[in-house]
């Protein structure tokens, strides 16, 4: 298979594609993915493909569509099939293709056809230079046969999961190198302003990739020869798809380290985070993967209950690195640990669905949120992060293992394949010397409280409680950006048994038989007073409601206290 990939019309959008198929079956099938792996969601990306035609002998060949993204060619076997079409990139994001006059981006499952009963054969991606586009160049963590100086040229895939699996950035991108665990890393930023300390990013990001290198394989080499971060910097963005050795990331502009500061800001930390989170996951779920995942079907939905470990316990582990990278402190670190906490006993859902069976609706709940996300369903990465951190202080409690242990020996288990809850649970057994079956229903599958009250001060750390803001107080998230609106309405709390939904508009509350205009939501405590008893004045499809308000008391969240930094250091600590 041969996928040669040019530019249709930068100011249209449109990449045009050319697959040559060698040896196509008499009635060759091929389809587009429904979805990529890493973003549980069927995106549909075949509505962006247009004008496809085939040829045989450069004579039209009839094609018939079978559904909604796949295709049937009758062919003469013995003949070379060379199918031509355009897609639309207009999606500036991770998951899947775009490209204007500034940049190009694009995943294989967004641009290149799957060849039924051909995906095992090696697939040849030719990325060609354009004039309209004279100083672009291209990046990619293909193996390259034959590319220029610039990155244009021919690559090679094994298959077709290899191809769908390394996704290519064009442009004219701030670009350098370094190694790590003896391997050579290439950093490429897209959009970067003139303040950028690429310098800093580069060395921060060393000292990641040292990290984890280590915590996987000590002073051994990864199982990877090279490895690719690409990160597209806008005005207002966030988020990261992982790949095979390689990983596509997006980040606001203001959150990239400046020249001349040397604070690590709370945005450059979060990037951080973000680019371990990504890493991390070049073994937990590119290599060790579920069961499910053995094999992608790239037509419909993947099925697991694992993402709270896939995604959970490598959202524990991003921040936790960052540690013992040395990038931040113990302070800042539970800073961060006690902001995650804080979101999940702020998520009433985690008392009405376990992660376990979150992870498995995935498709239709985390990434199709509402208003209602938050009542329903709990988050596989914030409390699988924290299912993660209860199994590590327990297993370091009573000494045995810890659960780095845990994570390199069913690496070693599973010959860095398919791996079952099954295998999670004997490794448990096998390193902590006794069955964690209770600790598994109760956490993975059950929705009681975890034991984190009890776990952490036994590593010296205290727990406390400071009054939770007026939002939480009164079971709400809104948006202030133009009046008060309402987001969410939380199971449960004051707004809800007051009759307030979700998109109301907030205009007022009338206190003691006055009525207030309130621009902001903490407007509320200025006119309340001493007062608990209100009347929310809300406007719902443009009729003004008047409802009765009974302020909460009080309403608590958790600050973490270090009170014993001896008793932190064997699991926070840098390494030897």
């Amino acid at each position: 298979m041969h996928y040669r990939v040019e530019i249709a019309d930068l100011h249209a959008h449109l990449f045009r594609v050319t697959l040559t198929i060698a040896q196509p079956a008499a009635q060759q099938r091929v389809s587009l993915p429904v979805w990529i792996p890493g973003s549980y969601l069927v995106r549909e990306f075949s509505k962006n493909l247009q004008k496809l035609s085939a040829r045989q002998d450069g004579k039209p060949v009839a094609l018939q569509q079978l559904d909604k993204c796949s295709w049937q060619i009758d062919c003469v076997p013995s003949t070379a099939l060379v199918l031509i079409y355009e897609v639309y990139a207009f999606d500036n994001s991770v998951r899947t293709a775009w490209l204007d006059s500034q940049r190009g981006f694009f995943n294989g499952t967004s641009l290149c056809l799957k060849v039924h009963g051909q995906e095992a054969m090696p697939h040849v991606l030719e990325l060609v230079a354009d004039k309209a586009a004279p100083h672009w160049e291209a990046a990619t963590a293909l193996a390259p046969l034959k590319a220029g100086k610039r990155g244009f040229g021919t690559y090679l895939a094994a298959d077709y999961d290899e191809l769908a699996d390394c996704p290519v950035e064009l442009g004219t991108f701030w670009s350098a190198q370094f190694k790590a665990g003896g391997v050579p890393h290439r950093i490429v930023v897209a959009g970067a302003s003139e303040s950028f300390d690429s310098a800093r990013l580069l060395a921060d990001t060393q000292k990641i990739c040292e990290a984890e290198i280590h915590f996987w394989h000590g002073r051994k080499k990864p199982h990877f020869k090279s490895y690719l971060f690409m990160l597209n910097v806008v005005d207002d963005g966030y988020g990261g798809l992982e790949h095979r050795n390689s990983t596509a990331l997006i980040a606001s502009r203001r959150d990239l380290p400046r020249l001349g500061d040397a604070r690590l800001g709370e945005g450059y930390t979060t990037l951080l985070g973000l680019i371990s989170h990504e890493y991390f996951h070049t073994w937990n779920v590119k290599q060790l993967r579920p069961a499910e995942f053995s094999r992608y079907d790239y037509g419909r939905e993947n099925y697991t209950q694992l993402l709270w470990f896939f995604e959970g316990f490598t959202s524990y582990y991003d921040d936790l690195l960052l540690r013992r990278a040395g990038i931040i402190d113990d302070a800042a670190y539970l800073k961060l640990l006690n902001k995650t906490i804080n979101q999940v006993l702020q998520t009433p859902g985690r008392e009405v669905q376990a992660v376990a069976q979150a992870s498995f609706d995935a498709w239709v709940k985390y990434y199709r949120q509402d208003e209602n996300t938050a009542n329903g369903t709990v988050s596989y990465y914030t409390k699988g992060a924290l299912v993660a951190l209860c199994f590590d202080l327990t297993l370091r409690a009573e000494g045995r293992t810890t659960l780095d242990d845990v994570m390199r020996a069913l690496w070693l288990r599973c010959k860095a394949g398919p791996m079952t809850e099954a295998d999670f649970a004997a490794v448990l057994k096998e390193l902590g010397g006794r069955s964690f079956s209770r600790e598994i229903s109760a956490w993975i599958h059950g929705t009681r409280e975890l034991p984190l009250a009890e776990l952490l001060p036994q590593h010296g750390i205290d727990v406390r409680e400071d009054p939770a803001q007026l939002q939480q107080r009164l079971g709400l998230r809104v948006s202030e950006t133009a009046g008060i609106q309402i987001k969410t309405v939380l199971r449960g709390g004051a707004a809800e048994q007051a009759g307030i939904a979700a998109n109301d508009e907030w205009l007022g509350v009338e206190v003691a038989g006055t009525a207030w205009r309130m621009a902001k939501l903490d407007d509320l405590l200025l006119y309340a007073g001493s007062h608990r008893k209100l009347t929310a004045l809300v406007a719902r499809d443009r009729r003004i409601l008047r409802l009765d308000l009974q302020l909460p008391a009080t309403a608590t969240t958790w600050r973490l206290v270090l009170r014993d930094a001896g008793l932190v250091k064997p699991w926070l600590a840098v390494p030897a």
